[in-house]
């Protein structure tokens, strides 16, 4: 997953920096406003997208070292010269995790929940991008690049449509749909724990899986497309909007 939205970024960062001398027509509401650059635009999406995933680091991937209902009764009726707290700390950490000493029968979810939101935060700005490229190239402010032995259409063979941001824009929404739905149920568990967390945990790939297929296919529609340049001009010069 991080290797794909690092890609992105990446990919968005040199998008960037090669057009950054390009003025643009900026719309809100759709409707002509402003000049603006590629470049800056296209820097946004990296920066909104960056500071996302520099959160991802802060999240403590959580364990559990206790009885079934998160205590330490049987271990200490057992062995009660043992410093319980104290082995359950050094054997979570030696699994690479962070030991939750407030527990039921189960860890309680929540760090998974706050993964989850990050991913759905990544892609609700993802699928923001997706839906701009698409009007962009629409408007003709992007030129797709034809690839040797491929149609751009089923039926049209002459255009070429935007598919892969299309493609990533139904994965995210797909994505998120299970991503905020496990998010939310998660951590809610009656009492000391039911067995609804069990068939929402096995969807996790599902989740994830749809994220990145999402991911896979925005990198592909950013190879393909190169600035329009003569609309980009055609649209400032010729727009009433526009005082030159």
């Amino acid at each position: 997953m991080f290797p794909a939205m690092i890609d992105i970024c990446t990919a968005l960062c040199s998008l960037a920096t090669q057009n950054s001398g390009y003025p643009m027509l900026a719309r809100t509401h759709g409707q002509p406003a402003s000049p603006t650059t590629v470049g800056k635009e296209m820097a946004n999406f990296a920066a909104r997208l960056s500071d996302i995933g520099k959160s991802f680091s802060e999240v403590k991937i959580l364990g559990k070292f206790a009885g079934a209902v998160g205590n330490y009764n049987a271990d200490v009726v057992a062995y009660p010269e043992v410093d319980w707290p104290k082995v359950a700390e050094e054997f979570v950490r030696s699994l690479g995790l962070q030991l939750n000493p407030y527990v039921t029968q189960i860890e309680p979810h929540d760090y998974i929940s706050k993964l989850f939101n990050l991913f759905t935060q990544f892609n609700n700005v993802l699928t923001d991008f997706d839906r701009d490229m698409w009007s962009y190239i629409s408007l003709g402010y992007f030129k797709q690049i034809p690839k040797a032995g491929e149609v751009g259409s089923s039926t049209m063979p002459h255009k070429i449509n935007p598919i892969d941001f299309e493609n990533s824009d139904g994965n995210l929404c797909l994505a998120n749909s299970v991503l905020s739905g496990i998010s939310m149920k998660l951590p809610i568990s009656r009492m000391q724990r039911d067995l609804t967390d069990s068939t929402v945990l096995r969807n996790l790939g599902m989740g994830l899986g749809h994220s990145l297929l999402a991911y896979k296919a925005t990198i592909r529609g950013i190879s393909k497309v190169q600035v329009g340049g003569t609309k980009l001009v055609l649209c400032l010069v010729t727009d009433d909007i526009v005082v030159p």
